[in-house]
């Protein structure tokens, strides 16, 4: 079940957030909304692989 849920929002953010990725984003310059963008990309996406 919970699997199920991560999936489901791993396919959210991916439709929905940006991706900072492509955009070259350097983390070191980066503000404190695409750091907490960033964080939340990366716990769904690890939660949703266990």
């Amino acid at each position: 079940m919970k699997k199920e849920i991560f999936k489901l929002l791993a396919k959210l953010n991916k439709a929905i957030l940006p991706s900072f990725t492509k955009k070259r984003l350097d983390l070191a310059k980066a503000s404190k909304i695409q750091l907490a963008i960033v964080g939340w990309r990366s716990f769904v996406t690890l939660n949703s692989l266990d």
